[in-house]
């Protein structure tokens, strides 16, 4: 039977640390508490879990989100998503898509493909409405002992202690305390943990709505993402057009600052919108629709003491390039091994500060990339409209011209250049793998013949499924897990593996044999017989090297670690 998803409520359930007396009893002491169960705050609590961290999850609420709100997933993110042992479902529902059109006025001008080469498992890009990833997390981590996830459990004060921090937690039956190790807000724009710390974001508000409309209906177009300026059917604005599961479509209809949100939601209002780009004998209904103003901004700092910040709680940007839950799930991705690795004392608390120095380098990036789709997308003067109209009209003949062409800047991994943890390159490679990038996927041939996909090589086993107590896991649980990621069959990748094994530090190794001309692995890493490349569990390059030694790779191990 099918789970309508956007109706699902959870229970709440009185737990035993409500119980607690607050004058006579110290309170409950937690390893990490995550706040808010989104798509961000599911995601760290799942990969925690893995790693054999428990985890009491809070959210204010018992419901999953309501409309389509996120629905473009990227390849990046899907690939979390496979380590979070729900890629495939993801897939399996979503919509798959890699083609996007850009139309100005009546006439199509450009057209790209995200993903243009072969040898990729993952689609660029799966539309799935929010409600669909927030269900399947959340019976993932249902799965999962160590995750105690308590609903209708509201975070209303936080007090930083030298060594945890103190919440203040509401909830049906009053109030009680709670400790944690740490806290990480996962509580969206509005976070409540933010708010009682004192802290903000800072940004700009730009001066423009858009109204979303979630549309049922059966519509002979393809799985792309069309993008129309100025069309005919609604004058000098613009409209997005996306295909999600269950033919329900979404549109997003630009209305400009003066619009009244609330009259802009009637379907007397939103009706003849559709109609216009559909057609008058268009059928149709409609499930969901929202007004909204967006902004780019973020905090100043993504971790303060013992709380730490991701996804919307700590950074925003506008939807065009569908960068906000993508980059939330991979601030989810980067914390949740540094965490992992200091609650068990593999790595000092240092390791933490580079989750805020990388996030917040990717959350500029993003920033960066959506206030610049967004000046495009809505002049605010006559030059600057202009000059967006000539670029158009360029675009449809000369390639120059798309270069500069902005209907959002897709998201993309950030290429952590500037990371700590990294180790500078001390022989020359060609490509993109560079030190701080993220893994790219590649199919490969397995030592018995078989076929498979690199990064699902990558993979950990999923353990962590006792609900024993960090203390117990910690002696027997795997270490912080890296990948020594080795190419080729002859002698200088039998003296890499031997100096691997020499380096005495907790590496899973991934060979690579066949390097052939024209095998993609080879190609994407600029893979030589012996090159060697280290991945950190968030499969992110931080070393690689042509033939490297027992203390280059321990150096780089440890660096990568913090502890050098």
């Amino acid at each position: 039977m099918a789970v309508d998803y956007q109706s699902l409520r959870f229970d709440y359930r009185r737990h035993a640390d409500q119980d607690l007396h607050r004058d006579r009893d110290a309170p409950a002491r937690r390893p990490v508490v995550v706040v808010g169960a989104g798509p961000v705050g599911l995601s760290l609590a799942i990969d925690l879990a893995q790693q054999a961290v428990p985890v009491v999850l809070l959210d204010n609420d018992c419901t999953l989100s309501t409309g389509s709100r996120a629905i473009c997933f990227a390849k990046r993110t899907l690939e979390v998503f496979d380590r979070l042992g729900c890629g495939q479902r993801m897939v399996d529902k979503g919509v798959s898509w890699s083609r996007g059109r850009v139309f100005f006025r009546s006439e199509q001008i450009y057209e790209f493909d995200m993903l243009p080469g072969s040898g990729h498992e993952r689609p660029a890009f799966i539309n799935l409405q929010q409600y669909y990833v927030e269900g399947y997390l959340a019976e993932r981590a249902a799965e999962l002992p160590l995750i105690d996830l308590r609903w209708k459990n509201k975070v209303t004060g936080v007090a930083q202690r030298d060594d945890h921090a103190l919440l203040t937690i509401e909830t049906p039956d009053g109030d009680y305390a709670l400790e944690a190790d740490y806290v990480v807000a996962c509580d969206g724009s509005r976070s409540g943990v933010r708010q009682a710390l004192g802290l903000e974001t800072k940004g700009r508000i730009f001066k423009d709505r858009f109204l979303i409309a979630d549309v049922r209906m059966k519509l002979d177009r393809p799985a792309e993402r069309w993008f129309w300026f100025d069309p005919a059917f609604h004058p000098n604005q613009s409209v997005l057009l996306h295909m999600q599961p269950d033919n329900v479509w979404r549109i997003d209809f630009q209305l400009g600052w003066d619009a009244d949100p609330d009259e802009e939601k009637k379907p007397e209002k939103i009706i003849p919108r559709v109609k216009a780009l559909l057609g008058d004998d268009a059928e149709f209904e409609l499930e969901w629709a929202s007004v909204y103003t967006f902004a780019c901004q973020r905090m100043a700092s993504f971790r303060h003491g013992r709380v730490l910040f991701a996804g919307d709680s700590a950074h925003g940007v506008s939807p065009f390039g569908a960068r906000g839950a993508n980059s939330g799930v991979q601030d989810a991705d980067n914390l949740a091994w540094k965490l992992a690795a200091v609650l068990r004392r593999e790595a000092p608390e240092a390791l933490l500060d580079s989750y805020a120095v990388e996030r917040e380098y990717a959350a500029d990036e993003n920033i960066r990339n959506s206030t610049r789709a967004t000046d495009f997308i809505t002049p605010k003067s006559e030059v600057s409209r202009l000059f967006r109209d000539a670029v158009l009209e360029l675009s449809k003949r000369h390639p120059f011209a798309r270069a500069l062409l902005n209907s959002g800047r897709l998201s993309v991994p950030a290429t952590l250049h500037w990371s700590p943890l990294n180790t500078a390159d001390a022989d020359t490679f060609a490509g993109p793998m560079v030190p701080g990038a993220a893994a790219a996927d590649a199919p490969i041939v397995r030592a018995d013949g078989s076929q498979g996909w690199l990064l699902r090589e990558l993979l950990p086993a999923v353990a962590a499924s006792s609900p024993e107590p960090l203390a117990a896991l910690s002696a027997t649980s795997p270490a912080t897990r890296f990948t020594a990621l080795v190419f080729g069959d002859g002698p200088a990748a039998e003296q890499t593996l031997a100096a691997i094994r020499q380096a005495d530090r907790p590496l899973h190794v991934v060979r690579v044999a066949s390097i052939g001309a024209g095998e993609a692995a080879a190609l994407r890493y600029d893979a030589r017989d012996g090159t060697a490349y280290l991945l950190r569990p968030d499969q992110h390059v931080c070393a690689r090297w042509r033939a490297p030694t027992a203390e280059a790779l321990r150096k780089a191990f440890d660096h990568a670690m913090a502890k050098a």
